[in-house]
């Protein structure tokens, strides 16, 4: 038998989920609830720029010949072009 994977709705499936959240409220069992502990990141921004499309194509055959994605190639260049302006 497959272990239930709500602890609250006691059901199966995450459909089964949405649909027991469907019809109650969280405030019917918050006694049942208990306490978490977890820590979030904020320190990474992500900003966009526009790329030509044939750059953008480039870019992305040289990534892929790499193996790597093609905004991690992109933050490569960016991060050596910067050592050499002595930023």
């Amino acid at each position: 038998m497959k272990k239930a994977k709500s602890s609250l709705s006691h059901v199966k499936s995450y459909a089964e989920i949405g649909i027991y959240w469907d019809a109650h409220d969280l405030s019917d069992c918050w006694r049942e609830t208990r306490k978490a502990a977890f820590e979030v990141e904020i320190e990474s921004e992500i900003t966009y720029y526009a790329v030509d499309k044939k750059l953008s194509d480039a870019i992305q055959t040289i990534a892929n010949k790499r193996g790597i994605a093609a905004d991690t190639l992109i933050n490569l260049w960016v991060q050596e072009k910067l050592k050499e302006q002595h930023i």
